[in-house]
């Protein structure tokens, strides 16, 4: 019975000395973690009057946020009572050991870094990486944020745009469209070249200044084939496409220009 009132006694004596310190550290914890996300806002909005630009905006508001938070557990930690000395120490292995199983995430944020400092795009560019075309929506410590034309949200990984070849659709302002356009033997090219070209020049998001180019791109069994190739900007890139086509079928049929195409229809038997 002594030894259970001196254990009793002791953990009574560590309770009255450690429990305000924990109190203290959670709600210093609790409230510190607002304050943080309450400063990096502010943070952010400061680097956006001084005229930040969008990308380089969102990775120093999250790089800030992650900073705030880390100070915020050292004071947790000194205010509980903690060794700091071993407190670091502990932290030093943890994060070795978490910087080993992380190494993808870990390329990623120096890969979010290079892409911020040398901005090979910025928020709302269009650009075309791993065969995947959309607009920049958000660039973060970790990932771009992509939403293509049909409205997915793609997440890239910044250590995929580094190691790869990106394509960026809006650093000239415009782009080139690869239409094909399809005319018979029998027509003359240099008739159906006009008529295409007035089509596109009546199309107001075509851009006139570089004129749209067309050409024989090669021949195929039943027509030659055409390379029809407006520019326009990014953002118009699937209207000029759609009212392109539109108008070439409407211009050929004024104009009784005919393709080939087969009208038959074969029908065969489907086994078990």
């Amino acid at each position: 019975m002594d030894k259970i009132n001196d254990y009793l006694d002791q953990a009574m004596k560590m309770a009255i000395e450690y429990l305000p310190k924990l109190a203290l550290a959670l709600l210093l914890l609790y409230f510190g973690f607002k304050l943080a996300n309450r400063l990096s806002s502010l943070f952010a909005r400061l680097l956006e009057r001084l005229g930040m630009s969008s990308s380089l905006l969102t990775f120093s508001r999250s790089l800030a946020n992650i900073g705030l938070k880390m100070l915020l557990i050292f004071t947790v930690a000194a205010v509980a009572g903690v060794d700091i000395t071993a407190f670091v120490a502990v932290l030093a292995a943890a994060g070795f050991a978490v910087g080993l199983a992380l190494q993808g995430s870990l390329s990623n944020f120096a890969a979010g870094i290079i892409i911020v400092l040398f901005r090979p795009y910025k928020v709302g560019d269009w650009i075309e990486l791993d065969e995947k075309f959309g607009q920049v929506e958000e660039v973060e410590i970790f990932n771009t944020i992509i939403v293509t034309p049909g409205r997915k949200t793609l997440i890239v990984p910044n250590g995929k745009v580094v190691e790869n070849i990106v394509t960026n659709y809006s650093k000239k302002g415009f782009i080139r469209l690869e239409l094909q356009v399809s005319m018979p033997y029998s027509e003359s090219f240099p008739k159906v070249k006009e008529i295409i070209l007035q089509e596109l020049l009546a199309i107001d998001t075509v851009l006139k200044d570089p004129r749209p180019e067309i050409g024989i791109e090669s021949y195929d069994s039943h027509n030659v084939l055409l390379a029809v190739r407006p520019y326009a900007t990014p953002d118009d890139y699937w209207q000029v496409t759609f009212e392109a086509y539109e108008r070439i079928k409407a211009a050929f049929n004024r104009n009784g220009i005919k393709v080939a195409y087969s009208e038959g229809i074969e029908l065969g038997t489907i086994g078990e």
